[in-house]
């Protein structure tokens, strides 16, 4: 750790750190604000859902300009830049036109924030070799849950408009801090152009594995993320006791990305921490599709940093061992969309229509879909073959 701090991992954590904490600090209440603003719950869900529709477009052209200009640092700044000024505009708006136009600017700007911090930090680790990627991601994990508990403070004393003043100013302290991360070195050989380099990207076998394998596993938690406290409520489980649930799995990811899972990944492997994640996975979903038993549930809650940090950690190795070095932008922002986003979002619809129908049954599904992740993983063991090192 000393010798980390000599690097630039002290600039990643403040990238990461701004960055979730202003994703912590808003998402939770921006629903309460646009009602507050004069949106029905039914205009509501339609500016979200136009905002998750423009961040799946967005996200993979921001990524395609950063490779082909070689300016991942500086796409990165003008984007959290321009998410910052954005989300003072929330602060103009009434009524669903102007609010919906809103909300489609601000999710165009912070599409690819996160994708292309992962890629700078991503290369950096991997130069310099004194901190690993995973924690910094666990950093950024741990500022979302403080930015989380703070908006709820914010909005006890100042109103919903605060969450909207305080993740713009920390989405504008994530382009200043862009400034003190270092830019990848400058790169040989020609940048991908057009769909020429989604191409490339879809011919890397273990890379397409890997996206089947995170939009099965990770999209998996979809159904968590929407209904487990619908579930735990409904079973008669507490407020106390549903907040300590939660964030068993909060600590546990935060765990696993700064300590467990460098740990984990540099003695299985990518396929091997792929496999466990996968496993992990069907127990977990098991276990809540069976019981809301409590002692059940604090047993399998912790699986989350296996669940979801393992896995991300695994993807995220692979990027850096088998993905050319001109096309890490586009990994990054391609994972984010196809891997996480589209699966996240069909999975969600998908599991309202599951839960209303099975209730807790629901969860037997999400476990057939981590089971249904383990034959893709064969040709992951290619991310750890030293010659698949982003090559270009």
């Amino acid at each position: 750790m000393p010798s980390a701090l000599m690097g630039s991992f002290p600039a990643f954590v403040l990238l990461q750190g701004s960055l979730y904490a202003a994703y912590g600090t808003e998402s939770p209440f921006l629903p309460s604000f646009l009602g507050e603003r004069g949106l029905t719950p039914g205009e509501i869900g339609l500016a979200l859902a136009a905002g998750t529709l423009m961040r799946l477009a967005a996200g993979p052209v921001a990524g395609h300009l950063a490779d082909r200009h070689d300016a991942t640092r500086a796409v990165l700044g003008i984007a959290a830049a321009a998410s910052g000024l954005i989300s003072f505009a929330y602060l103009a708006g009434y009524g669903f036109w102007p609010l919906l136009a809103v909300s489609v600017l601000h999710a165009s700007a912070i599409a690819a924030l996160a994708p292309l911090a992962d890629a700078l930090a991503l290369a950096a680790a991997e130069r310099e070799g004194t901190f690993s990627y995973g924690w910094v991601r666990g950093a950024g994990s741990a500022a979302f849950v403080l930015g989380t508990l703070a908006s709820g403070l914010l909005v006890a004393r100042a109103g919903l408009a605060s969450i909207i003043v305080s993740s713009g100013i920390l989405f504008l302290v994530t382009a200043a801090a862009t400034a003190r991360v270092p830019a990848a070195p400058a790169r040989d050989g020609l940048p991908s152009l057009g769909f020429g380099g989604i191409r490339e990207l879809l011919a890397l076998a273990p890379f397409r594995r890997m996206l089947v394998i995170a939009a099965l596993v990770i999209g998996s938690h979809a159904l968590n993320d929407g209904f487990a406290v619908l579930r735990w409520r409904a079973a008669g489980i507490g407020p106390g006791t549903i907040s300590l649930l939660w964030s068993e799995a909060v600590v546990s990811e935060v765990l696993v990305f700064v300590l467990v899972g460098p740990w984990l990944l540099a003695r299985l492997g990518t396929a091997r921490a792929a496999t466990l994640a996968a496993g992990m996975g069907v127990l977990r979903w098991s276990v809540m599709a069976a019981t809301a038993s409590v002692p059940a549930l604090a047993m399998v809650q912790p699986l989350h940093g296996l669940t979801f940090a393992l896995l991300h950690l695994a993807a995220m190795h692979l990027i850096a061992r088998v993905v050319p070095e001109h096309l890490a932008a586009s990994a990054q922002t391609l994972y984010g969309t196809l891997g996480l986003g589209v699966a996240s979002a069909v999975l969600t619809a998908t599991g309202g229509l599951l839960y209303g129908a099975f209730g807790a049954g629901a969860f037997w599904a999400m476990a057939a879909l981590c089971a249904s992740a383990l034959p893709f993983l064969g040709g992951l063991d290619r991310a750890d073959a030293p010659t698949e090192r982003r090559a270009t």
